[in-house]
């Protein structure tokens, strides 16, 4: 039977669950699309510059190294201006991850002490069986409950002779 999870906060919220890699990377990506746009602009000027090298075009190269500073500028910015924008959510997701990474602690640690009631149960269980060896080992073919009736015969035939013998 399935147990339910912690209660959380974020339970009636769809936006927070636990994702992979490539599922964060699609947020990030949906989220803050102009860095993308940013790189892949900074990657075509200089994938131009290049060309104009091969080409002996040293204006062209100029314009383009120039070019992947204006890129790599606006990158920068959409990067700063995202953190700032995004930053309310950042913190509700880190609130977010650390009550998933404390439930996982939480149900690591209800498995170990399961795991150790586990070990406990069967080593209790081995010891009833060793010393149930132990006994078995004690008790003899002579000490049976048949044999024990034979030895009181015997002493009670004993008593009597003597008996009669003491009489004698």
């Amino acid at each position: 039977m399935a147990q339910p999870g912690m209660p959380s906060s974020f339970d009636d919220l769809s936006e927070f669950h636990e994702e992979t890699r490539w599922q964060k990377f699609k947020r990030k990506l949906i989220q803050e699309p102009l860095i993308p746009f940013g790189t892949a602009l900074t990657c075509y000027a200089l994938y131009r510059a290049s060309r104009s090298i091969k080409a002996g075009d040293h204006h062209q190269t100029q314009r383009m190294f120039r070019a992947r500073i204006y890129a790599q500028f606006f990158t920068i910015l959409c990067m700063i201006g995202g953190s700032y924008y995004y930053a309310e959510e950042r913190k509700k997701r880190h609130v977010f991850e650390s009550a998933i990474v404390e439930k996982n602690q939480m149900e690591r640690r209800e498995k170990w002490i399961k795991e150790l009631e586990a070990r406990d149960q069967e080593e209790k269980a081995l010891k009833a069986q060793q010393q149930a060896k132990a006994a078995a080992k004690i008790r003899t073919p002579a000490s049976s409950s048949l044999e024990e009736t034979e030895r009181r015969q015997v002493r009670v035939l004993e008593a009597v002779s003597r008996l009669r013998g003491f009489g004698r």
